[in-house]
């Protein structure tokens, strides 16, 4: 496949239980075998550093984790991450698939933690120059549904713990992202069966590869 002089960054998001992890299996393979060449990653994460800062976050301890130290080291591992992976790929003329990005701090720090949109807005500033997804894929499910499925998986981690008011801070906080940039959003009902959300989001990228061979 021909490609821009920049590849295309996407990500995808959604709250526990939405079935990321089998989605971006089948949104790698679809591009894939689209003929993209891809890097596939993960937040907090991706390089070995961020991997160690993910540990730490994700460790339940007896220690409260304050929410401000929460967010650097979340926003440590994107410093790092981008530098190391993300942008460098895209100069090279890949596709970078991601688990996750800021739009998720967005949702879990700010709307789960209630920390201040600004705080985060200018570390978001400090850390990704302006670098943004070109386009995030929203997995959007009912929370009690999502975190009944996620329950099924075993083991919790420390955000997998929380109760449901949480959930739900976060998922209407991920609808405020999606109302403020729609353009951006693949908005992708993941209540449905699982072959109902791989065909809209077969469909998804397929208007986007078309729309990037032509551009």
């Amino acid at each position: 496949m021909s490609t821009n002089p920049r590849g295309l960054f996407l990500t995808v998001e959604g709250v526990e239980g939405v079935g990321k992890t089998t989605n971006i299996a089948f949104i790698r393979d679809w591009l894939e075998n689209a003929g993209v060449e891809l890097v596939c990653t993960r937040e907090p994460g991706g390089t070995p550093l961020a991997e160690e800062l993910r540990e730490l976050l994700l460790a339940k301890r007896a220690e409260p984790v304050d929410p401000s130290a929460e967010l650097l080291m979340i926003f440590a591992a994107r410093a790092q991450h981008l530098s190391q992976v993300i942008e460098p790929a895209l100069e090279q003329g890949k596709w970078v698939l991601c688990d996750r990005f800021t739009d998720a701090t967005f949702a879990y720090q700010g709307g789960g933690r209630k920390l201040p949109v600004a705080t985060i807005e200018a570390l978001e500033s400090l850390v990704q120059r302006g670098r943004q997804p070109d386009r995030t894929f929203y997995l959007d499910l009912d929370v009690e549904i999502g975190l009944a499925r996620a329950s099924k998986r075993g083991a919790t981690d420390r955000f997998e713990s929380e109760e449901r008011a949480f959930f739900e801070a976060v998922r209407a906080a991920y609808w405020e992202r999606v109302k403020a940039d729609p353009q951006r959003f693949s908005v992708i009902d993941a209540s449905v069966s699982l072959a109902e959300v791989q065909v809209n989001l077969a469909a998804a990228l397929e208007a986007l590869v078309s729309q990037h061979l032509k551009s």
